[in-house]
């Protein structure tokens, strides 16, 4: 594996888990924190251009804005760190094996965060015994019981 993809990969990591930091424990709003790692990283890479390789200078803005949109997440979703940390570093494999795929389509980076989240929220389902129908029962029931809840 090359050192850079490596980078990138806990660059995303760390990118997911710093936004989530600063909206549950800085109180900070989802989209407050996540343009705060954004532009942090952009920065970053406009101070020290020449720090960094052409190649981690294009790329670090953009991992770390679209993973940033990871720790958007609400803590009732998902409150463990790690499996922010490991979305982010599923959102990085994403976006650079799929980046051509969104070419011209608005939301490219907020489609692969998604997709990564929930890849790693479907892990435990998976992991687990039972079928993965289970899974899906037992979502219906919890939407079931929200409703009730609403009336």
């Amino acid at each position: 594996m090359d050192l850079e993809f490596l980078l990138l990969l806990i660059i995303g990591g760390g990118s997911a888990v710093a936004t989530f930091v600063l909206q549950i424990k800085w109180k900070q709003s989802p989209v407050r924190s996540s343009a705060i790692v954004g532009v942090i990283a952009g920065i970053s890479v406009l101070i020290f251009p020449n720090l960094l390789s052409a190649y981690l200078t294009d790329n670090i803005p953009l991992v770390c804005f679209g993973a940033s949109f990871i720790g958007m997440v609400s803590s009732k979703v998902v409150s463990n760190h790690v499996l922010i940390g490991i979305s982010g570093v599923v959102f990085t494999i994403i976006y650079f094996n799929t980046s051509t795929y969104f070419n011209g389509f608005g939301g490219g980076l907020g489609s692969a965060a998604c997709i990564a989240l929930l890849v790693t929220l479907s892990i435990p389902v998976l992991k687990k015994k039972k079928s993965i129908s289970n899974g899906f029962l037992l979502l219906r029931r919890q939407m079931r019981s929200r409703m009730k809840k609403k009336n």
